[in-house]
C-alpha cells in the first residue's frame, strides 16, 4: 500500500506546521528499549523513546500533496540527522536526511539509489513522551516558489549519480537537492541547515522556504530556484562523496559552526581515506561569512570503535554548543561514538592560511603530526565513550543538550534500508532492517 494524498491542502484539517491530525494519529507507539545502564559513576541511559511506523507516502503528500506515488513500503524515518532542543521539555526540533537511498552493486560497480525519488527533506518537530516519539509539526524544506527541494543529488560528474530502487533506471540530478544534515533555530525564528552535497550552509524560514544557501567559492552551482552565495573557503570543493558537512551548531552569540564530517580528500581520494584531521568552520550569520576555521583531529579508529581499523570509518555526526565557545564534538564509526569536549580560542584559527591553498604539499590531511608541524589543532577533552554505554544503539547522529548533566541522543535508522539488492522484495517493497529511530536520554556523571 503507498498512500497518497491529491486533494487541496486547505480541506484537511491541519495542525501548526501542516500535518493532518489523523496522520499523527496514525504513528503507534513502539515498545521501550533497555534503559539499563553501567552503575556507579559512569554515563547512564535514563530512558529511550521510538518513534512509531508512519507510511511515507502519508508523510509527504500530507505536507506536499502528490510528491510520493509509490513509497514502497517505506515508513518515516531518517529524522536522526540531528536533534535540537525545542524549548518545552522533551520537545525538539529535527531533521530528514535526503530520502530513503542505498548503494546496489551493477556490473562490479556501486550505484546510488532513491527508492522515494519524490521525497522532500522535512524539519520535523517531536515530543519524547514516556517511551514513545510523537510528531508534532512538520515542515518541508521548499525552494522560493515553494515547490519541493528534494534529496537528489545536484551536479553530474560531481555528485553520485541517483538511480531508482533496483538501480537499473537513471534518475535526473537537481540542482535545489539537499542531503540535510544538521539543524538549528535562531531566535527570529527562521532555521540553518547544513547538507553533504556542497557541502552547504542553507538558511530556511520559519516555513520551510530556502532564503539562501552559502557553498564553497567556484562550485558553479546554476538553475536553483533560490539565492546561492559562494560564500565558503575554495578547498572545501575537495570534500569527500557523501561526506561534507554534517555537523552543526549554534553559538550563545550566535555564530553557527559546521563540522567536515570526514577528512577532504586533499591532494586525493588516498590521503583523505588514510587521514585523521579534518575542519570545524564559524560563520557570522550577521556578516554573512566564514570567520574562522579549526583543525581537528580524530582518536584513533581502534580507539572509537576497539576492533575496527579503517580510518575512514571516522566521521563527525555532531556538534553541540555548551556555553561560550565550548563544543561537545561526536567522533564515530557505525558501530561506536565518543564526544569530546573542545575550546574555539582565536590562536586555533587557521582561515587563510597555507592550509586552505589545495597546492599546498603536504596538505593537512596529509600530516601525520599536524602539532608537530606547527599547525594548531583544537585540543579536546573526553566527556563519555558512548560504546560503553549500555543501551546507546548505532550510528547516533544527533546529540541535543537537556540540561546540565543529561544529553538527548537520535539515532538514523536510513528509513528501516539496507544496500544491496537485497534491499526490496520481487514486487518493489522493502525489506525493512528492523532498525527503529529512538531517542536516548544519557545522564552524565558530571555536568557540563
Amino acid at each position: 500500500m503507498s498512500p497518497h494524498t491529491t486533494g487541496r491542502r486547505s480541506s484537511r484539517r491541519i495542525v501548526a506546521g501542516g500535518v493532518p491530525v489523523a496522520v499523527i494519529a496514525a504513528l503507534v507507539a513502539a515498545g521501550p528499549a533497555s534503559g539499563a545502564g553501567d552503575e556507579g559513576g559512569s554515563a547512564r541511559v535514563v530512558r529511550t523513546a521510538t518513534l512509531g511506523d508512519l507510511p511515507l507516502g502519508a508523510f509527504s503528500n500530507a505536507l506536499l500533496p502528490g510528491t510520493v506515488d509509490n513509497d514502497r513500503g517505506v515508513d518515516l524515518g531518517g529524522i536522526g540527522s540531528d536533534i535540537y532542543p525545542a524549548g518545552r521539555k522533551g520537545e525538539f526540533w529535527t531533521v530528514t536526511d535526503r530520502g530513503p537511498n542505498g548503494q546496489i552493486k551493477v556490473d562490479g560497480k556501486k550505484r546510488r539509489t532513491f527508492p522515494v525519488p519524490g521525497f522532500d527533506p522535512a524539519i520535523v518537530k517531536i515530543r519524547v513522551s514516556g517511551d514513545t516519539v510523537r510528531v508534532l509539526d512538520a515542515i518541508p524544506v521548499t525552494t522560493a516558489s515553494g515547490k519541493p527541494v528534494t534529496g537528489l543529488p545536484n551536479q553530474e560528474g560531481r555528485d553520485e549519480a541517483p538511480y531508482s530502487y533496483d538501480a537499473r533506471t537513471a534518475l535526473a540530478f537537481n540542482a535545489n537537492g539537499l542531503d540535510t544534515e544538521g539543524i538549528v533555530r535562531a531566535a527570529d525564528g527562521s532555521f540553518w541547515l547544513v547538507d553533504e552535497y556542497g557541502p552547504s550552509l542553507v538558511h530556511v524560514s520559519a516555513r520551510g522556504r530556502v532564503l539562501t544557501r552559502y557553498v564553497p567559492k567556484g562550485l558553479g552551482l546554476t538553475g536553483t530556484d533560490y539565492p546561492v552565495v559562494e560564500a565558503l573557503p575554495a578547498v572545501l570543493l575537495h570534500r569527500k562523496i557523501n561526506r561534507g558537512f554534517e555537523g552543526l551548531a549554534q553559538l550563545s552569540g550566535g555564530d553557527l559552526v559546521m563540522a567536515v564530517q570526514s577528512p577532504l580528500s586533499l591532494p586525493d581520494t588516498d590521503a583523505g581515506e588514510a587521514s585523521r584531521t579534518t575542519r570545524l568552520l564559524r560563520f557570522s550569520p550577521k556578516k554573512k561569512a566564514v570567520t574562522a576555521e579549526y583543525a581537528y583531529r580524530f582518536d584513533p579508529v581502534n580507539v572509537v570503535d576497539p576492533g575496527e581499523d579503517d580510518p575512514s570509518e571516522l566521521k563527525i555526526s555532531s556538534v553541540v554548543s555548551v556555553g561560550g565557545n565550548r563544543l561537545l564534538v561526536e567522533e564515530r564509526t557505525d558501530k561506536a561514538a565518543r564526544l569530546q569536549l573542545v575550546r574555539l580560542d582565536r590562536a586555533s584559527n587557521i582561515l587563510g592560511g597555507p592550509w586552505d591553498d589545495d597546492t599546498t604539499s603536504p596538505s593537512l590531511e596529509q600530516l601525520d603530526d599536524p602539532a608537530s608541524s606547527g599547525v594548531p589543532v583544537l585540543a579536546k577533552k573526553l566527556v563519555v565513550d558512548l560504546g560503553t554505554v549500555t543501551g546507546v544503539p548505532g550510528k547516533i547522529e544527533g546529540v541535543a543538550r537537556v540540561d546540565h548533566d543529561t544529553l538527548a541522543l537520535i539515532n538514523d535508522n536510513d528509513f528501516g534500508m539496507t544496500d544491496g539488492a537485497g534491499a526490496f522484495d520481487a514486487q518493489g517493497r522493502l525489506v525493512d532492517s528492523g532498525v527503529e529511530t529512538s531517542v536516548i536520554y544519557v545522564r552524565l556523571p558530571r555536568g557540563i
